[in-house]
């Protein structure tokens, strides 16, 4: 894939469109000529999302999708392709995350985030993966993750799990396509904090995922603790997309949009080559701990 990846006139289908990264995506893939399918949980959002996209002429429809139910991703995929006859690219984007001790963990709050984060992103692989191999054009895969997938910091386990099986499952995806084409490929973003909806994600959580004990003093200061970090971000998810949208255009697969986290994953790498005890990642960034009172 020597050739950079063409954009203007091709269709992109992102999830979790509708808010932050997804909705930056969207923004970035209409002011390069895509034509765009929009997929989120929330209707009133997407529905604004859809609207304002039309108004400024861009080729877009939106499908209300659950990413964890594998026929409403099946569903997607078929709206996409019946609309426009063909998928380029293709954005499993949609996420959430809880916080706190592990132990303190519910069964609903693994459910919940391993549904999303996980099996969303396995939904959009098996659902579109198949369309894309077929059609004989260049084509894209790019999965959120995190560098909660390349790093385990304190009081953050269900998510940094739900990232870790993001990263193994593309960088695996990355390997099974080089193995079978030289025409569809895949990237893995994986940013640090960025001032988006993640903080307040629980106001999309079924019901019946929804927790009836209230949240322990560990989950009550990782939500602290995640809201001043996102707060405290310097980029945009306008600058997420744009470094994304790059990647993607040249073909690289590892996406980083904070390089500043490099040292803490090289940390993390010399534990496990030297068999030394972990050390937590946040040492390298005190001022993330300090979470207000």
């Amino acid at each position: 894939m020597s050739e950079p990846f063409e954009f203007d006139g091709r269709v992109a289908v992102i999830t979790g469109a509708a808010s932050g990264f997804g909705r930056a995506f969207a923004q970035q893939a209409a002011a390069l000529g895509m034509k765009l399918v929009l997929a989120d949980v929330d209707q009133g959002l997407l529905d604004e999302t859809v609207n304002a996209l039309r108004e400024g002429g861009t080729q877009v429809i939106g499908v209300r999708t659950d990413v964890r139910d594998a026929a409403q991703v099946d569903a997607l995929a078929k709206a996409a392709l019946d609309t426009y006859g063909k998928v380029h690219l293709l954005f499993n984007n949609a996420g959430v995350g809880t916080g706190g001790f592990v132990w303190e963990s519910s069964a609903k709050d693994w459910d919940w985030v391993f549904g999303v984060n996980v099996m969303g992103v396995a939904n959009g692989v098996r659902s579109f993966t198949p369309a894309m191999l077929t059609q004989g054009e260049r084509a894209h895969i790019v999965n959120t993750a995190s560098v909660a997938g390349l790093l385990s910091p304190p009081a953050m386990g269900v998510y940094n799990a739900s990232k870790h099986a993001v990263v193994s499952l593309t960088e695996t995806l990355y390997h099974d396509l080089k193995n079978v084409t030289d025409k569809v490929s895949c990237s893995l973003l994986c940013p640090a904090f960025v001032s988006t909806g993640i903080a307040n994600a629980g106001r999309s959580r079924p019901d019946d995922l929804r927790n009836d004990a209230p949240p322990t003093r560990s989950q009550q200061a990782a939500d602290l603790q995640l809201q001043r970090a996102v707060r405290s971000g310097k980029l945009t998810p306008g600058d997420v997309a744009k470094a994304t949208f790059d990647a993607v255009r040249e073909g690289r697969f590892y996406i980083l949009t904070h390089p500043q986290i490099l040292p803490s994953v090289k940390l993390r790498h010399e534990d496990i080559e030297t068999l030394r005890n972990p050390t937590d990642p946040l040492s390298l960034k005190p001022e993330v701990r300090q979470a207000p009172q």
